[in-house]
């Protein structure tokens, strides 16, 4: 298997494999939608389509996007690393925009976050009409007001750079597909799986796993204390011919908040319906804590319902809201806080994780491991109770997001690029992460990747299964707590993502065929409840 032979390569630095051959030949000539299967070398494809524009246009720069700072600082490595031209510009929000334009010298390479080029657009910094290559990665994010639109709305009113967006899933329906081919003016699709001929060569397998997790009886009888709990605000909405009949869930109450909001907006705080719109607020709110409380005791353990529902309780010169009231007076729950003050089980997903990790690392000690987990009380008590070993065979690191919240610290970019590297060279050999380490950041040879709880997005689905599987065979093992929504977020999971082939052939042969995607319609928004009735 040889390597890249081209004047502006690097000799050595890429590998030349046949699929990203294919992808390249369409990208040059065409605005091109790739489609690859995440650990398949997405990067390296950008990396050649901008070699050819260099060395085919000279005079002219190129714009490579990525949607954070510690994926834009990634590729301007690759690029310096792989390419013979001058060093990168990397632009990001860290630099102040009047220091942005002195550093725009092209030609050049830019790679940026894309907030940063929509503002310099906005504000005619940026010199659109210099660029000849546009690189949208991640390009499942260009739909609604996010800002790869704005810049291919300008890139599209010209002069026209050519345009090449990566992904490894754009998404499960159609109309968001469609929206992403519209929004980018995407006029070739180039789609692989694994089973691919061009991709199979390279392909290492991931084994896919269920792990069923049976619940204690403890934490059953506390799910139905929650489920009455959300039952009795979803009967206060009823009450009020807001919500349908049924089981209340997640989507119902959001919507019908957006509509009460929207309610609120148009008649002012103090309209005439004014009395029954705050009680419907309320018992919205009410039934959303309770949705969330209900999905910790189900999904994640009796210590993250237990932190959840200390943290309802206004400290000092705290205020309590109504929904509040309405939420901890709740008899349901009530009596769930005084189980959990005398209540010993603990979720058995916490050992079932433990012994995971440390099979796999006592049977491979070299392998390298990712946990998922949906949020940061349980990778802390993740990350405790790994610690708690004195054998060193797990080496655990916190991997989260930059945001702070209250005393639950964020790492900041530069402390992810270090717990990164660290596990590069192996001195942490396990990563407890949330959803920050599912898309983009390069994590080379995971061997195993657990999944705490199943998640429906089709896109986060495959960008955490993505991580492992890319130098070896790899596995992906989910835990699915018997009878709870879990159950349904897995099956759904698997659904979403068949949908997603589905649509992603037909719409690669509408393509094909010289199609173009529908007009996008404007969505219609009820203001008010009564509207559309």
């Amino acid at each position: 298997m040889g390597t890249v032979e081209h004047p502006r390569v690097r000799p050595g630095t890429l590998e030349d494999r046949l699929y990203q051959r294919h992808v390249v030949e369409a990208a040059v000539d065409h605005d091109t939608l790739s489609v690859l299967p995440t650990g398949l070398g997405k990067t390296a494809i950008a990396l050649r389509v901008i070699a050819e524009f260099l060395l085919r246009r000279p005079t002219d720069s190129v714009l490579f996007l990525a949607p954070t700072r510690p994926l834009v600082v990634q590729h301007a490595r690759e690029v310096e690393r792989t390419l013979f031209a001058p060093p990168p510009l990397v632009l990001t929000g860290a630099i102040a925009p009047e220091r942005r334009a002195d550093l725009l010298r092209p030609p050049q390479v830019v790679v940026a976050t894309p907030q940063v080029i929509a503002n310099d657009l906005a504000s005619g910094e940026f010199p659109l009409a210099t660029v000849s290559l546009i690189v949208f990665d991640e390009a499942h994010r260009a739909v609604g007001d996010y800002p790869y639109v704005a810049i291919a709305a300008a890139n599209r009113a010209g002069p026209r750079a050519r345009v090449l967006a990566m992904t490894a899933s754009p998404g499960s329906r159609l109309e968001r597909i469609r929206e992403v081919w519209a929004n980018l003016g995407i006029e070739r699709f180039e789609y692989r799986t694994e089973e691919s001929p061009d991709v199979l060569p390279y392909v290492h397998g991931i084994g896919v796993e269920t792990l069923p997790v049976p619940v204690p009886v403890e934490v059953r009888h506390l799910a139905v204390l929650l489920r009455a709990a959300v039952a009795r605000q979803a009967e206060v909405l009823r009450g009020l011919n807001l919500l349908p009949g049924g089981e209340a869930n997640r989507r119902t109450l959001l919507e019908l908040r957006a509509r009460l909001q929207r309610q609120l907006s148009v008649e002012g705080r103090s309209g005439p319906a004014n009395g029954l719109v705050w009680k419907a607020v309320t018992a919205q709110a009410a039934a959303m804590k309770g949705l969330h409380a209900l999905e910790l005791i189900e999904s994640q353990g009796v210590d993250a319902l237990r932190e959840y529902l200390a943290r309802q309780i206004p400290g000092e010169g705290g205020r309590w809201t109504p929904s509040l009231r309405a939420f901890l007076g709740d008899p349901d729950v009530e009596e769930v806080r005084r189980r959990l003050d005398r209540l010993t089980v603990e979720h058995p997903k916490v050992a079932i994780t433990l012994d995971t990790v440390r099979r796999e690392l006592a049977e491979h000690p070299g392998a390298r491991v990712i946990v998922f987990a949906q949020y940061r009380d349980t990778v802390d008590r993740l990350v405790e109770e790994f610690a708690k070993y004195s054998d060193g065979l797990v080496r655990p690191a916190r991997f989260v997001g930059q945001a702070t919240h209250g005393t639950d610290v964020g790492l900041s970019q530069r402390s992810q690029v270090e717990v990164l590297d660290r596990f590069r060279r192996g001195e942490v050999n396990c990563l407890v992460a949330t959803s920050v380490a599912e898309e983009g950041l390069d994590i080379p040879a995971t061997d195993l990747v657990v999944f705490y709880e199943p998640i429906p997005d089709v896109i986060r689905t495959i960008q955490r299964r993505g991580r492992t599987g890319r130098a070896r065979t790899g596995r992906a093992v989910v835990l699915v707590a018997d009878g709870t929504r879990d159950v349904a977020l897995h099956r759904a999971a698997f659904a979403r993502e068949r949908r997603m082939h589905e649509m992603l052939e037909k719409v690669q042969a509408d393509a094909a065929r010289g199609g173009a995607p529908p007009p996008l319609e404007p969505k219609r928004v009820q203001r008010i409840l009564t509207e559309f009735d």
